[in-house]
């Protein structure tokens, strides 16, 4: 009975592997006909393009001659703007080339994610990743404050300059899948990968020894940042997800990005006593530059903290202005959504009247 048994799982199971190749001969046509649908939308993208180019000219040599038509051009103006939108959200669902970065990296293996909610999966990993190493690194800066073993140091070392050549793999797939990374925040990694690889090759010397502990301390802060920022940053998502806003791609670099100066004003005392803190740094390597005992890493890494200080100050003064507006028309919008769901309630109750004017 049991051998019979048998035979009719086989036969069964037989019956669901012509099923599965089936479905798999269904699938692998799918698959070359999304490889055609994908050409064709990025041909018609750059014929758009083109064509755009070619209307935008004209368009400013009727605009010196002095048209009367000036309604229509600024018609055709904003009909431009909004296509320009159009196509880039259209181009966000296909997949893009790797940088050059990438290309030396992983050479010219597709890094593209189409689908929506992956895209925001790898993002959500990327900063969980970021928040593990923190707390990790936070560990091991105290225990190196606590101890003075030289295996421990180099380990923490190490473990920094994998973390940060790590984000920058990581951060140049989530530029390709439409994060809004500014070039600044990708440059400092790179200079924070190059600087921990200096001080892994850094001999045991009296210099390193002065500077070892306020190196130990400046990390343990920065991982303390990293993880309000990652805290912060949790309900920002949430409320840009409730808004329909279109960032939620964009990641935290040391916390210091561009999106998440809204309501922002708890965080930015800690960012600029981060950046105080690297200064602080650049110049305590510089005064130890001058003991004999000073190998030629040391005013390297006081430039390289210098440059750090400089760029991160002057990036995020230059974005707080543009930051401030924006969450103005983000109140304004939240608000004008609020009242309008109100009246939407008001005429769905029959006459019940909603006060709009108290949903502040």
């Amino acid at each position: 009975m049991s051998e019979i048994n048998v035979f009719d799982e086989w036969d069964e199971l037989a019956g669901d592997y012509k099923d599965l190749e089936t479905t798999n001969k269904v699938y692998q046509e799918k698959l070359l006909e999304l490889d055609e649908y994908q050409k064709k939308c990025q041909k018609f993208i750059t014929h758009q393009r083109y064509r755009m180019g070619i209307i935008s000219k004209n368009l400013e040599k009727l605009k010196n001659q002095d048209s009367d038509d000036t309604s229509k051009i600024e018609e055709l103006e904003n009909s431009l703007l909004k296509r320009t939108a159009q196509l880039f959200e259209i181009e966000q669902t296909l997949p893009k080339k790797n940088g050059i970065y990438l290309k030396i990296i992983l050479g010219n293996v597709n890094v593209s994610i189409l689908n929506k909610e992956e895209k925001f999966k790898y993002k959500d990993e990327y900063e969980k990743f970021k928040l593990i190493l923190s707390i990790i690194g936070f560990v091991l800066a105290v225990l190196n404050l606590l101890t003075r073993f030289r295996p421990l140091e180099l380990s923490y070392i190490f473990l920094l300059v994998w973390y940060y050549c790590t984000l920058t793999i990581r951060e140049s797939i989530l530029k390709v899948n439409g994060s809004r990374i500014k070039g600044w925040w990708r440059a400092h990694h790179f200079i924070s990968t190059v600087a921990a690889a200096i001080l892994l090759i850094w001999p045991d010397t009296e210099t390193w020894a002065a500077f070892r502990n306020q190196f130990m301390w400046f990390n343990g802060y920065i991982s303390v940042v990293q993880y309000l920022q990652f805290r912060y940053q949790r309900g920002q998502l949430y409320r840009l997800k409730a808004l329909g806003e279109r960032h939620n791609m964009d990641i935290t670099i040391e916390g210091f990005h561009s999106w998440m100066w809204r309501g922002l004003s708890f965080l930015l005392p800690f960012l600029f006593i981060g950046y105080v803190f690297q200064l602080y740094n650049a110049y305590a390597l510089y005064e130890l530059s001058f003991l004999p005992s000073a190998t030629w890493h040391v005013p390297v890494l006081s430039l390289m903290f210098l440059i750090l200080f400089a760029g991160n100050l002057t990036t995020t003064i230059m974005v707080i202005p543009n930051k401030l507006r924006e969450k103005v028309k983000l109140r304004y919008r939240f608000m004008s959504q609020r009242i309008s769901f109100a009246k939407n309630l008001n005429l769905q109750d029959h006459g019940e009247k909603v006060d709009t004017t108290k949903l502040d």
